[in-house]
């Protein structure tokens, strides 16, 4: 009995001195959620692991969720429970604009391009710290260029020229262009008219402008009229990508995100270069990523600590060297571990960032790009 009773004390103790080391270290707990492929999320691993021992008084809980992300921070948010730090990007920066802080105050600016600090404020406030800008490029495949005779496209070229060499690799029985249907693809070509989906001032629709819908007629006859770009029906269950490592697409539209998967299993030469030129010029969507800060959390020091840490320039080389994001900062995406390897044109990404422009988004801009992609499917999809 005796022993029973000192056994039972024993685990009670164990069990009390847990919960007091618990709450200890709860104070130096920062809670970060982000998205993110395996390559990405082993890169944050370790930059978190360096973290902590720098700052050993800190631990950083790394809170990676894969599918449904937003959905998932929403709930957080409304429970009270939201991570001390947010990825985010600026196309859902509205959505949360009133629980997150404003960071204005703790970075020099001038470290990152004004478009990348433009596209994550809202109110005049910089609710996310930026670590990537995305922008749209054409990659295309060199070999197929010079076996086929077709001169590469410079980046003074037009719609008009796009149409063209697409037309002179349909001869070759090879798709021009890529085409898909989302915002993201289908915008550059309404931009560079001078359209678009939402206004500058956030309060109008201008997809049925005529610059938009030059745009868009333009796009669905790359498809529809000249078929220099698949149907859904012509690729099957390939994706654009996929077309374009198997040599039936000589251009592809996307953006920096392609580089590791062409790095890693393109057999031939290929390199990227500019948006080509409409009425209005070369103007692609400019986007952002960034770490927010809730506003509630109770260890704000602690995650403007790591943040700080994180967006340096020598992190955001590391980030840079995967291949995969263009850095928000200048002093990164102008070294090497950006501009050095393929594509050969990396500067494109740089140059290109001049002449974009950030999306505009309201709060309910992610509704409204349902409404006009269901608006646009029987246009763009005509078997």
């Amino acid at each position: 009995m005796k022993k029973s009773i000192i056994y039972f004390l024993s685990i009670i103790t164990i069990f009390c001195t847990g919960c007091i080391q618990k709450n200890d270290d709860s104070r130096n707990i920062v809670d970060f959620a982000s998205w993110g492929s395996q390559s990405e999320v082993e890169i944050l691993k370790t930059i978190i692991s360096d973290f902590e021992i720098e700052n050993p008084d800190i631990k950083i809980n790394f809170m990676h969720i894969p599918q449904n992300y937003f959905q998932k921070i929403h709930l957080l948010l409304a429970s009270n429970t939201a991570p001390d730090i947010i990825f985010i990007n600026n196309l859902n920066i509205p959505v949360y604009e009133q629980y997150l802080e404003d960071l204005s105050s703790i970075i020099n600016k001038n470290d990152y391009y004004k478009k990348t600090l433009d596209a994550l404020s809202y109110n005049n406030k910089l609710l996310a710290v930026p670590r990537d800008v995305s922008t749209i490029v054409i990659y295309y495949n060199k070999d197929l260029f010079k076996k086929y005779n077709i001169k590469f496209p410079d980046k003074n070229w037009t719609f008009n020229d796009l149409l063209k060499i697409s037309l002179e690799f349909k001869k070759h029985n090879i798709y021009g262009i890529s085409f898909e249907e989302e915002s993201i693809c289908y915008l550059p070509y309404l931009m560079s008219e001078g359209g678009g989906i939402l206004s500058d001032d956030l309060k109008t629709e201008i997809v049925n402008l005529p610059q938009s819908q030059k745009g868009i007629q333009f796009y669905s006859d790359l498809r529809n009229k000249y078929n220099v770009a698949p149907k859904k029906s012509q690729s099957a269950s390939l994706t654009m990508a996929q077309m374009f490592l198997q040599e039936k697409i000589a251009m592809h539209v996307s953006g920096r995100w392609m580089v590791p998967k062409y790095r890693e299993s393109a057999k031939f030469d290929w390199d990227v270069i500019n948006f080509p030129n409409g009425d209005k010029g070369s103007v692609v969507p400019l986007d952002a990523s960034g770490w927010a800060v809730y506003k509630f959390s109770k260890n704000k020091s602690n995650a403007f600590k790591f943040i700080e840490y994180v967006s340096s320039k020598n992190i955001s080389e590391k980030f840079a060297k995967t291949g995969l994001m263009t850095p928000a900062r200048i002093d990164a995406s102008n070294s090497e571990s950006f501009l050095s390897g393929k594509p050969k044109s990396s500067k494109i990404f740089l140059d290109i960032i001049k002449t974009s422009k950030p999306t505009p988004v309201s709060k309910h801009y992610n509704e409204l790009v349902d409404k006009v992609n269901l608006k646009l499917e029987p246009i763009f999809d005509k078997e």
